[in-house]
């Protein structure tokens, strides 16, 4: 399997990205190879420091010397930098060069350029990122969370159709339950694009689908798949990211005030719930929805983040998650408008 990494991608980017991508070396299979991008010169350098002699037969280096900054306008910055890394990148997985795409740069870039280059499935309106929310209660996978801010009704079905795929396939989520993103449990509560959307959701009878949840359902155990527009999505995801912050750095203040010999007693237990729910743990998030494997990670990735896409991508990869969704969507009698 051929992996690219967008080198340059992230606040962190070219040392954490190209170290997250050497660390991955250990834990790929033979014919496994990692194709970092960016400006020759500096990622060489970068690579150069490392005695990566042993591993020189997994890695290759492509040229990319354009940079797409995190606050460029994503279709501007793909028109204009045809020669980015996040460009070269999608042009790899378009051309069959590359089996899955990484990166942590500007997410609307990177959306742009993988519906660009590599295209949707067929069957599918707008590509939707997906992201997985750790709960007490099992897994929940979210989509969509910034790919697309204006839904019609048929990219809310689609995104319940593609993530209820990963959850099933990747997750190991029997029969997912999806639930539908809205401000009420009740029928009537909504937009009438929601209202729109659960019509089409219910009309599936292959779909375990439970009706309107509200926020606080995801981490409730009510379903396995919450389905949204990418306004909603991206706002209850950076919450939860804050919340999660929030919350460790209150408990441990309360236990260093109550005691230290507590607090140090405490440490263990503070450190692998924290690692359950830091979402440098889960690597990035799948662009589901489009011809190849992408992942787009945070934009505040470190080594691990880097390491462990690479780990996840190959399992999307390995389950053909998009072949599912294809034959899916294919005998799928439900039909919707753009409208």
């Amino acid at each position: 399997m051929r992996i690219a990494i967008d080198a340059m991608g992230g606040d962190y980017a070219p040392d954490e990205i190209i170290a997250g991508a050497i660390e991955s070396f250990e834990k790929l299979d033979k014919d496994d190879k990692i194709i970092l991008l960016g400006p020759e010169a500096l990622v060489k350098d970068k690579v150069g420091s490392k005695n990566l002699k042993k591993y020189s037969s997994v890695l290759e280096i492509i040229d990319a010397p354009e940079v797409i900054g995190m606050d460029e306008s994503p279709i501007e910055a793909i028109r204009q930098k045809k020669h980015s890394s996040i460009s070269i990148m999608a042009r790899l997985s378009a051309d069959g060069l590359a089996d899955a795409v990484i990166s942590a740069g500007n997410t609307g870039a990177c959306v742009a350029a993988c519906q660009l280059r590599m295209r949707n499935i067929e069957g599918v309106n707008r590509p939707g990122i997906a992201v997985v929310f750790p709960t007490f209660e099992g897994p929940v996978t979210m989509c969509d969370v910034g790919a697309n801010i204006s839904c019609k009704p048929i990219n809310y079905y689609q995104y319940a159709v593609m993530a209820s795929m990963y959850s099933k396939h990747v997750l190991g989520i029997a029969n997912p339950r999806v639930g539908l993103m809205s401000i009420g449990e009740e029928e009537n509560k909504g937009s009438d694009v929601i209202k729109k959307a659960r019509e089409l959701l219910k009309s599936d009878k292959n779909m375990n689908y439970i009706g309107n949840i509200e926020g606080r359902d995801i981490f409730k155990g009510k379903c396995d798949v919450a389905v949204s527009d990418g306004f909603v999505g991206n706002v209850v995801l950076k919450l939860t990211e804050g919340l999660v912050d929030g919350l460790f750095k209150i408990i441990k203040h309360e236990l260093m005030q109550e005691s230290l010999l507590l607090a140090m007693k405490f440490k263990p237990v503070m450190m692998r719930l924290f690692q359950k729910y830091d979402y440098h743990e889960y690597g990035g998030a799948p662009l589901l929805g489009v011809n190849g494997t992408a992942v787009i990670c945070h934009g505040s990735s470190k080594v691990r983040t880097i390491r462990n896409a690479v780990m996840m991508s190959k399992k999307f990869h390995g389950q053909k998650i998009n072949d599912k969704i294809r034959e899916y969507l294919a005998t799928t009698t439900v039909r919707g408008t753009d409208e």
